[in-house]
């Protein structure tokens, strides 16, 4: 694995604690403290935020969208 669990590293970056990435992903909170303490991320746990990234991007990405299409309706008024 890399340097830093991907657990802990995903909650650092996004904020959240492990009881809100577990409710996104499926997991308990105590599955992924364990993760944590063990350095033991399962392969279906590192899957699952793997699409729960992949997930918040898309959603950004469609966000994006929705404002050009937006802003263009505006200058085709």
């Amino acid at each position: 694995m890399s340097d830093e669990n991907i657990v802990k590293k995903v909650c650092k970056d996004l904020g959240l604690t492990y009881k809100q990435l577990g409710e996104a992903i499926g997991y308990s909170e105590s599955s992924l403290s364990n993760a944590v303490a063990t350095d033991k991320v399962s392969k279906s746990m590192q899957q699952a935020i793997k699409l729960y990234l992949e997930n918040i991007e898309l959603k950004k990405d469609v966000q994006k969208l929705k404002d050009l299409k937006k802003l263009l309706q505006d200058i085709l008024k």
